[in-house]
């Protein structure tokens, strides 16, 4: 009996090499690739915030300083509804102080310098509203503002083509031609100016 026991135990004892390497084992798990958490992916850089450039000063005239001690110089023409105009900046280029109240001297001229018949009107626009004159006294480099507008449509009536515009700050301050560029920006039925204001009209 003992013996059948022993002999029992040893062919037990046995069975683990009896089995071919690999069979009556569990398959051992795969491991998974490592993946990237998301606060561990990579992002691409962010795009940089577009920059928004300040508009540039109102152009220069080459000229020196007139003797009234007052240039005015002319934006670019901007259009809106059938309309165009331009912001007129009266800067006193004197070393005194220089006062303002009323409105810009304007004439259309035509190509050989003529003065074309266009009337001139103390008036808003769409561009904005008139609100007369402002007594203003101008440190040196001080400035004011108007607006000049006009309709270039046949809806306005009219239209003459005008090549440049003489500006002044007022009649006896000495004026200055700019040249006139562009399509339809030339045609005019007539002129409307706001009064020399610090801040431009809404």
């Amino acid at each position: 009996m003992l013996l059948a026991a022993v002999a029992a135990l040893a062919l037990t004892g046995c069975a683990g090499f009896l089995v071919p390497a690999g069979e009556g084992e569990p398959e051992p798990t795969p491991t998974p690739a490592p993946t990237l958490s998301a606060a561990a992916t990579p992002r691409p850089p962010a795009a940089a915030a577009p920059v928004v450039e300040e508009p540039g000063p109102s152009p220069t005239p080459t000229e020196e300083c007139p003797a009234s001690g007052a240039v005015v110089t002319m934006g670019e023409v901007q259009a809106l509804l059938m309309s165009r105009a331009v912001v007129l900046a009266l800067t006193n280029c004197g070393s005194t102080p220089y006062r303002v109240d009323g409105y810009p001297s304007v004439q259309a001229l035509g190509e050989d310098g003529e003065r074309l018949p266009v009337k001139v009107n103390p008036a808003g626009s769409k561009f904005g509203r008139d609100h007369g004159p402002e007594a203003l006294t101008l440190k040196p480099g001080g400035t004011a503002r108007s607006v000049l507008a006009w309709v270039s449509t046949q809806e306005g009536g009219e239209l003459v083509m005008a090549d440049a515009l003489e500006l002044a700050a007022a009649p006896d301050a000495g004026a200055r031609v700019y040249p006139l560029e562009g399509h339809d920006i030339r045609y005019m039925d007539e002129l409307n100016m706001t009064a020399w204001r610090a801040e431009l009209p809404e």
